[in-house]
């Protein structure tokens, strides 16, 4: 018989990461609900730093890392010390986990509406902010290993292997999307350029969906969605399957953001095969979840707690049976650049991750502070105004997005594009905009119940921060005849560890490696040539300005996007880079063919106020571009950081970097004085560096009519 010993659990680190859930929560989904306001009244679009292409990337990260973020540590540190039965490793440890993942999301929230953006999607954080998350995850990675080491439980529950497989393969993508040689203390510049870095990032984009929206948050539902319908996982075989085929397949699934686009057909075909096969593995946690409930559905009607619950496991199993259906190349070449995918994202995260989360919460807060839900009552309204939230955003947006792709694609009897004025599919879908609005204010207004509901029911108790128990010492374990072979894998952690990073590290090997390696999958293309530095600066304010959110620079082969841009573009375009524009979504015109197309005049009089050349348009004013001046501080090293990636500019092309960004802008400005500008620093002021740079897009292929 085994010692038994006593210990505690840690409870007022569960208490911290769940307040920052709730805060973050409202926070992020404010800064949404103004950015989809934004789309609707470009008005309110008041300062460069509020403007829709600013607070985009602010709300995406809020949403992700710091509510999702900050949910996953919540509900890992609570579970796991309960499944191991032992203390987290270091309260220590737990502290700087927390506190430093804060002043991560308080980074995000300073440097994002500053401009401040390397633009890769869900990655948009500089490289000072990267370090600090690498080493705050790697702290939470010691802190949760050092815990299953000293854990008194042989055996490792299924939710800790999602817990596993989420911080190994969280740290693979984190590296790898992440490689860039820094400029300066805010820029860097990525070592991979054009449809290499297009792989990596939507390696990496799809794969944070997977593995930090998805995996460790089916490792919340193996372990409290059991707990609050007090009844076991319906299969432990089904867990087993569900477990080692969704992260076998899910790591391949990245290039089917990226259908129909410049990338090699056999990576686009290998994204999508993958894709279609995450329904089965997909669908079998969904229904082990769901089965789970078996024979308490009388409870589940009463209890709001498990209503979110069911609603969060049902949109999982519906965005999870959407996303393949929309990598199928036919489907994909009707949702893709729509708002149809931002429906289904948020399916996923209103649906899944929120209502998960939300549930979560309501259970855990009365067992860290001794008492009752302070309101039933309010809980259950919080579930309806959260359905009815996630239904008002979503359908409408594929409304949108069916509207859309049917507009852009409709040609009259006589061959011709029937609604030729992109702007025209746009002005078509601002009322699905306005009920989108009004479906997240619906859902922010159930989260803002909810956090009046959780301080009511903790000030009516008091945190219990450290919770007394016991159990028996671990002994070594026996193995016994007729025992199941996966059973040696979950009593031995760091082999978990090393199986798992063996499974995703084969997809992302097959994929990237042979990109990386092969030359003659980018072929070069000889007219191509590297931006001038007046170029360079104007692409970043490109980026800075989030320009990328709204406009793609991605010609489809398709008849009606070449009859609208031109030429359909080509890999060997794309070479210098760094990174890659060619955006997820269209609000706006393709990009990639805009060079030519106005005069300098008309990008000027487009930028100071949109609707004086394209009546009805929504997008915001940019005034200050008129006004601020090129800051030339680090153009040198930008070319120099470019040149060691091989960019090929000449030698000593550093020491006239300057002289030749002065005399194209001089060009420009005399152009657009010519035609009635008067500004006596023209020359100087950023809008001639982004006309530069708009003027550049799409030059150097010229097509053969």
């Amino acid at each position: 018989m085994s010692k038994i010993e006593t210990f505690s659990y840690d409870n007022k680190i569960v208490k911290n990461f769940g307040v920052a859930t709730a805060i973050w929560g409202v926070v992020g989904m404010l800064v949404g609900l103004i950015a989809a306001f934004e789309l609707i009244m470009p008005s309110l679009n008041l300062h460069q730093w509020i403007t829709f292409g600013r607070l985009r990337p602010l709300h995406t990260n809020a949403a992700i890392f710091a509510f999702v973020g900050n949910g996953i540590f919540m509900g890992v540190y609570y579970s796991l010390q309960r499944l191991v039965k032992a203390r987290m490793f270091s309260d220590t440890l737990s502290k700087i986990h927390f506190w430093g993942w804060q002043l991560i999301i308080v980074a995000a929230a300073l440097t994002l509406p500053l401009g401040i953006t390397s633009s890769h999607e869900y990655a948009e954080l500089e490289w000072p902010i990267d370090i600090a998350i690498a080493l705050v995850w790697v702290i939470f990675g010691i802190n949760m290993f050092g815990t299953i080491i000293k854990r008194r439980e042989n055996h490792l529950y299924v939710a800790i292997w999602f817990y596993i497989a989420t911080w190994v393969t969280v740290t693979v993508l984190h590296i790898f999307n992440n490689l860039e040689i820094p400029v300066h203390m805010w820029k860097s510049i990525p070592v991979f350029a054009g449809v290499q870095d297009a792989l990596i990032q939507w390696w990496y984009g799809h794969n944070a969906v997977a593995f930090f929206l998805t995996t460790p948050y089916l490792g919340l539902m193996y372990y409290f969605l059991p707990k609050a319908a007090n009844r076991p996982v319906y299969s432990y075989k089904l867990s087993i399957v569900h477990f080692w085929a969704l992260i076998f397949i899910y790591i391949w699934a990245g290039p089917h953001h990226l259908l129909y686009t410049s990338l090699p057909d056999w990576a686009q075909s290998l994204g999508t095969v993958f894709s279609i096969m995450l329904i089965a593995p997909s669908w079998g946690g969904m229904l082990n979840g769901l089965l789970t409930l078996r024979g308490a559905w009388d409870k589940v009607r009463q209890d709001p707690i498990l209503k979110f619950m069911v609603v969060a496991v049902t949109a999982y199993g519906m965005s999870t049976f959407e996303g393949p259906m929309l990598s199928i190349k036919s489907i994909n070449a009707i949702s893709h650049f729509t708002d149809w995918t931002v429906g289904h994202v948020h399916i996923g995260t209103l649906g899944w991750n929120g209502m998960l989360t939300f549930g979560i919460l309501y259970w855990l807060w009365p067992r860290l502070y001794g008492t009752k839900l302070y309101s039933v009552k309010l809980a259950n309204t919080h579930f309806w105004l959260g359905t009815l939230g996630t239904l008002f955003y979503a359908i409408p947006l594929y409304w949108a997005g069916w509207t859309q792709s049917l507009m852009w694609k409709q040609f009259t009897p006589d061959g011709i594009l029937a609604y030729g004025n992109f702007l025209e599919t746009v002005t078509r879908i601002i009322p699905m905009y306005a009920i989108r609005a009004i479906g997240g204010t619906i859902y922010l207004s159930g989260v803002l119940i909810m956090v009046y509901n959780l301080w009511k029911t903790a000030a009516s108790g008091s945190l219990v921060t450290n919770v007394e128990a016991s159990a028996p010492a671990r002994e070594k374990y026996v193995s016994h005849k007729g025992e199941h072979w996966h059973r040696w894998i979950e009593r031995r952690p760091m082999q978990m560890l090393v199986l798992s990073l063996i499974v995703i590290l084969i997809g992302g090997i097959v994929e990237i490696f042979p990109m990386i390696l092969i030359n003659n999958n980018v072929p070069k293309i000889a007219s191509v040539h590297p931006y001038t530095p007046l170029e360079l600066e104007g692409r970043d304010i490109y980026i800075r300005e989030g320009c990328v959110s709204c406009h793609s620079q991605m010609v489809r082969p398709f008849r009606d996007e070449t009859e609208r841009y031109g030429e359909y573009s080509k890999s060997g375009e794309y070479i210098y880079d760094r990174p890659f524009l060619w955006g997820s979504k269209r609000t706006g015109p393709d990009l990639q063919r805009l060079g030519g197309k106005y005069n300098d005049l008309w990008h000027y009089n487009h930028m100071y106020d949109p609707e004086t050349m394209s009546p009805g348009s929504i997008m915001p004013k940019y005034g200050w571009l008129l006004t601020n001046e090129i800051d030339t501080t680090y153009t040198v090293a930008k070319v120099k950081v470019l040149g060691m990636l091989n960019t090929p500019y000449p030698h000593n092309y550093d020491l006239r970097v300057i002289s030749d960004l002065r005399s194209q802008a001089k060009k420009i400005a005399a152009n657009l004085r010519e035609s009635g500008v008067e500004d006596e620093n023209l020359e100087n002021r950023e809008i001639v560096a982004l006309i530069a740079y708009l003027q550049r897009l799409g030059t150097d292929i010229k097509p053969k009519n």
